[in-house]
């Protein structure tokens, strides 16, 4: 299910056996002040519980982290993607790399943490029921593997995060695809680019008023302005400039129903520092002025 990137070194020993057994282990959570994560739940994801996901999350961890659990009812997965943390089980130390999956069955006791007390660690992490759907994981024990998964996985998830009180259809999509991730099914998710350009996309939705730019976008989502144009194409069957216009142009028309709101303002919270050209754009799309259509509401 899992392969090794060719760009990982061959030699790279993820494991190491303790000299003596581990035999002692509490339940304990701690995170420093500087410790960031995001939660998906199913109070606010329903979805996940439709795809047998019990809880996840995002985390970039520094300066203090560890969890250690006696015993656990649920498998555990974590995708690791920049610094490093380390994992102790009852008699094996593993570091947990950029490019690694960690799987730890229910039932088994262990502890994961920073590497060291200063470092950084950006990963995700996966609870998921005890359920025939995730056999697969449970079945060879704990341990550490390679795996070209763990940027698509941060995204989907960052997508899904994204749209907690949005959309559920998007939530039933991205809820499916992050379980045909971890399933091995990558044939029938999206490509990790597509992920990064609706990734994109959907920050831009929350922020229109930076001075987005095509360039930018490509920038962002790692990808030349040809790849995002033609991506964008796929998802939204318009250039990336007109899908940006199109986001603004949107948000314009509910931002007019704002008495309290001048022209000007609605111009600069979509990113248009003159009025006039926003104005021009908003009568291009929409076949009249913005005063004009405040007219039509009757303001």
């Amino acid at each position: 299910m899992l392969e090794k990137p060719q760009n990982l070194c061959e030699s790279v020993t993820l494991e190491k056996r303790l000299d003596q057994k581990k035999t002692h282990w509490a339940e304990k959570v701690y995170l420093s002040e500087a410790c960031k994560e995001r939660f998906l739940m199913q109070s606010d994801l329903p979805e996940l519980t439709d795809n047998e996901f019990f809880m996840a999350g995002l985390a970039e961890l520094s300066d203090g982290y560890e969890i250690e659990r006696e015993c656990t009812t649920l498998h555990t997965l974590l995708f690791s993607l920049e610094g490093k943390g380390s994992l102790t089980t009852e008699d094996m130390e593993y570091q947990l790399l950029p490019n690694t999956l960690t799987i730890l069955p229910a039932g088994l006791p262990f502890r994961f943490e920073l590497s060291e007390p200063n470092g950084h660690w950006k990963m995700a992490w996966v609870l998921l029921e005890k359920t025939e759907k995730w056999h697969p994981f449970a079945a060879n024990g704990q341990r550490v593997e390679f795996t070209q998964l763990s940027e698509q996985v941060w995204s989907v998830m960052n997508l899904l995060h994204s749209e907690i009180g949005g959309r559920s259809s998007y939530r039933k999509l991205f809820a499916s695809e992050l379980s045909r991730l971890l399933l091995g099914t990558t044939t029938l998710a999206p490509s990790n680019s597509v992920l990064r350009v609706q990734s994109v996309f959907n920050e831009i939705e929350s922020q229109l008023q930076h001075n987005w730019t095509v360039k930018g976008i490509a920038e962002k989502c790692y990808l030349s302005t040809e790849q995002v144009n033609r991506i964008t194409k796929k998802l939204y069957q318009c250039s990336t400039q007109q899908r940006l216009i199109t986001l603004r142009m949107e948000k314009a028309v509910d931002l007019l129903h704002y008495r309290e709101w001048s022209i000007g303002m609605v111009a600069q919270r979509l990113g248009y520092a003159d009025p006039f050209n926003f104005t021009h754009r908003f009568r291009q799309y929409h076949g009249c002025s913005p005063r004009e259509y405040r007219k039509r509401l009757g303001y």
